[in-house]
């Protein structure tokens, strides 16, 4: 069974696994289909993680596809620059590119398939087209006076004859078919499947692709600053990363291990969330309640807390144990009151001093920002997105599953290389320009991210991959998704259409990093009684539309019988699960 955020890709990768495809020669294809086909909401130059397991061996893995911050990304150089954080669209909020040499890595080490079978789907679509869904369209229309004059090579893509591209019309993106092919091509003469993936990540990562989007790159050129700057990714940044394999972290909650990434992703924000509410009554924990929402808001903005005062790639592993011990969250428990708490409440795990960043309630002037939406993916006329990321989830016959997330390199992300038919992506704006943080802009290390799959295990075995795209909310949603499946006995897809809701009381992970204190966005079909009790209770309730948040989906196998099943997000009717 597959499940994603796109029919197309669902669709793709249900056809591997018709084929004799594994999950991982399916999950790689699903996802260079998402780089085609969800272009406003990942593309080539961005990043992923994941958590998979195989059949062959039941413990989970995660993938780190999370390129580093470039050598010359230093504090110092954005501070000359006149910045005092790093902006949310634009060459210098760039990584290293790493979600394709991560597929590569999976494909290499556990698929079947070859390259060029695998790339095929995606390369045709690129080539001869696709119906476009309408939030591309939109996403567009956002920032297409920043094309029009700034980022010509942008303009010259995705508005062809100065026209937005309209729901159902049928794009394509010729530059990247032909890079794709061109990567396939490198291997065509090595001997064996793993020397051809080899090739095709030597191109990759030292070839023509890193020498083009460096150069262009060298180019002053708009950011979301409002002012103008060169990038400083160079082609010995590339060719240095390599995606590669890491060990999760996991807790147990009502029988079930739930893993995630490292504090190097927002993950462990969902296990700290699990610790807390373990203690509660089960009557505490439906979120569909004034007393459940309530608990799981201020259980959240506890959690929330710690992730930015402590995660990061300088993350203690010490303090990263502690922060998940019962006995931490013993006392984060102990905080939670009937009223909603509107102060920022990170924990001080062994005596330590947690770090408090900014916490600004007013974006920084810059040119065409606007308030965001609560619902859909934020898009500012500057380039500056929030929330926006895909899924996949596939599960084999065989009991191979695979969860992942990728993200970044989004068409409005920054300028369109035009021989490559992508852009870089914006992950550098999650750091801070402040040495004593431990999320700080350090060259070399890898940013922390938002992105955040989970695997769930019950006495060893995996039985399900989720998650959702959402930046800050991806593991909020994850969470009402693990309470009404694990506590409140939902079905998968009863969870997912549930009616969902996040706090907002936490400094975003996206430029320009503000918070709104008590803040709490909900669907407004949760009901009145339900958003009074909030507001009683001393919640800032921002009402989104009654089917306007979540875009999770899952996908996972009973090991008992061997039955599978698989669920996706019908908000907005573009997610997608099939299987047989």
């Amino acid at each position: 069974m597959t499940a994603s955020t796109h029919w197309l890709a669902s669709a793709t990768g249900q056809s591997v696994l018709e084929r004799g495809g594994n999950a991982f020669d399916a999950a790689v294809a699903a996802a260079f289909v998402l780089h085609v086909v969800e272009p406003h909401l990942n593309g080539p130059g961005g990043d992923m993680t994941g958590v998979f397991a195989t059949a062959q061996d039941p413990t989970p893995v995660v993938l780190n596809g999370q390129g580093p911050a470039p050598a010359a990304a230093t504090i110092e150089h954005y501070r000359a620059e006149g910045l005092d954080t790093v902006p949310g669209a634009g060459g210098l909020a760039a990584a290293v590119p790493g979600a394709v040499d991560a597929w590569m890595v999976l494909l290499r080490d556990h698929g079947t398939w070859e390259l060029a079978d695998v790339l095929d789907p995606a390369i045709g679509y690129a080539r001869d087209g696709h119906p476009v869904v309408g939030r591309v369209g939109t996403t567009i229309a956002s920032v297409a006076d920043l094309f029009r004059e700034h980022w010509p090579s942008s303009a010259a893509l995705w508005m062809p004859q100065g026209r937005i591209p309209q729901h159902g019309d049928v794009i394509t993106n010729p530059a990247w078919a032909r890079t794709l092919q061109r990567l396939v091509d490198a291997g065509k003469d090595a001997g064996s499947r793993v020397e051809r993936i080899e090739a095709f990540r030597r191109e990759w990562r030292e070839g023509f692709v890193a020498r083009e989007a460096v150069e262009f790159l060298r180019t002053p050129h708009r950011h979301s600053s409002g002012t103008d700057h060169a990038g400083v990714l160079e082609t010995s940044d590339w060719a240095g990363f390599s995606a590669r394999f890491e060990e999760p972290t996991t807790i147990e909650f009502r029988g079930t291990t739930v893993a995630k990434t490292g504090p190097f992703g927002q993950g462990p924000v969902l296990l700290q969330a699990l610790r807390i509410l373990d203690g509660f009554e089960d009557a505490d924990l439906d979120p569909s309640t004034v007393r459940g929402a309530h608990t799981v808001l201020e259980a959240l903005k506890l959690a929330l807390a710690d992730r930015d005062a402590w995660y990061g790639s300088a993350a203690d592993p010490d303090v990263v144990r502690e922060l998940l011990s019962e006995e931490y969250a013993a006392t984060r428990r102990a905080l939670i009151t009937d009223r909603a708490s509107r102060e920022f409440r990170p924990g001080s795990p062994g005596g330590r001093t947690p770090h408090v960043p900014p916490l600004r309630t007013d974006a920084p002037s810059a040119v065409g920002v606007g308030e965001p939406t609560v619902g859909e993916p934020t898009v500012e006329s500057t380039g500056t997105t929030r929330g926006d990321t895909c899924h996949v989830d596939v599960v084999d016959r065989w009991g191979n599953v695979v969860s992942a997330t990728p993200s970044g390199g989004w068409l409005q992300s920054s300028p369109t290389v035009p021989e490559l038919g992508f852009c870089l992506g914006s992950r550098l704006q999650m750091t801070w320009l402040d040495e004593d943080s431990p999320s700080a802009l350090r060259p070399g290390e890898r940013p922390r991210t938002t992105l955040t799959p989970t695997l769930l295990l019950r006495d060893g075995v995996p039985v399900e991959a989720l998650g959702t795209p959402g930046g800050d909310q991806q593991d909020q949603w994850q969470l009402l998704y693990l309470l009404r499946t694990l506590v409140g006995g939902y079905e998968p897809q009863q969870a997912i259409d549930a009616p969902a809701l996040h706090t907002t009381s936490m400094p975003g992970s996206f430029w320009p990093r503000t918070w709104t204190p008590g803040g709490a966005v909900v669907e407004g079909r949760i009901g009145d009684d339900v958003i009074a009790g909030l507001e009683e209770r001393g919640h800032v309730v921002t009402r989104s539309g009654d089917w306007s948040l979540g875009r999770l989906s899952c996908a996972g196998r009973d090991p008992k019988t061997g039955v599978l099943h698989a669920a996706a997000n019908s908000r907005g009717a573009q997610g997608y699960a099939v299987g047989r």
